[in-house]
């Protein structure tokens, strides 16, 4: 194991302040530019910028000298999400906006606030990628949402349980299998975590879940209830920004 990244140093401090900054200007910009196409060309210059980063990142990670088969497979919620991320604002998939809405916004932020990073390849690399994946992962919902008008329902919702219980039940067979532990499913991890709050396994894996739905609950009634209380004809669907799926 390398150095260890410190939390709330200076550089800490910068990266927050870049993110806050950058998902201002996206909103700011998303909406000036609505329904125009030079929106467009920001959301899919970052996912072409997401897309490589994530790409180079993951083939750093299986070259043989780096390769560690409990971090370098794809089977984080993150390394999906930063794929998926880049489907939905290129492609505006319906089941990718949902994805990196509800993800985007419960699991990525806690990376940023209490990042987990570990100098293993080289510190100037193992900064650049940890930040620059989380922080675009970071803007890319909040440029949906609130800068082009993409709005979740309950049919996203329910699509977006879905589809967690069907990845954690798939990344917990591989964990069994390749004795790995991605995503804190098979076990908890050895440093202190909220987790060790919520009981043994698999209860805390319960706790975790009901949790979750509760929470994404929360950030979906909103925007319900909006739509509900806007006059008719100026209410933007949540379809609004999905072309396929």
């Amino acid at each position: 194991m390398g150095e260890s990244f410190t939390p709330y140093g200076f550089g800490h401090w910068l990266m927050l302040a870049i993110t806050v900054v950058g998902a201002v200007a996206l909103v700011l910009a998303g909406r000036r530019l609505r329904d125009r196409p030079a929106s467009t060309i920001i959301a899919r210059t970052l996912a072409l910028v997401l897309a490589v980063a994530a790409t180079i990142h993951l083939i750093v990670g299986l070259v043989p000298a780096n390769f560690r088969v409990g971090a370098s497979l794809p089977l984080q919620f993150s390394d999906a999400l930063r794929f998926i991320a880049a489907g939905a604002l290129w492609f505006r998939w319906r089941w990718a906006l949902v994805i990196t809405y509800y993800w985007g916004l419960t699991f990525n932020p806690w990376s940023l606030v209490t990042p987990n990073l570990d100098y293993v390849i080289a510190p100037w690399y193992d900064f650049t990628a940890y930040w620059a994946l989380h922080i675009l992962v970071m803007w890319a919902p909040i440029y949906l949402v609130w800068g082009q008008g993409w709005r979740p329902d309950w049919r996203s919702y329910r699509l977006g349980i879905v589809f967690t219980l069907i990845w954690s039940a798939m990344t917990l067979g591989l964990n069994f299998l390749l004795g790995t532990n991605y995503g804190f499913l098979n076990r908890k991890p050895a440093a202190a975590t909220p987790l060790d709050l919520m009981g043994p396994w698999p209860i805390y894996l319960f706790v975790c879940f009901v949790l979750m739905f509760i929470i994404w609950a929360l950030i979906t009634w909103p925007w319900t209830i909006r739509r509900r209380t806007e006059p008719p004809g100026k209410a933007r669907p949540p379809e609004t920004l999905a072309s396929h799926g």
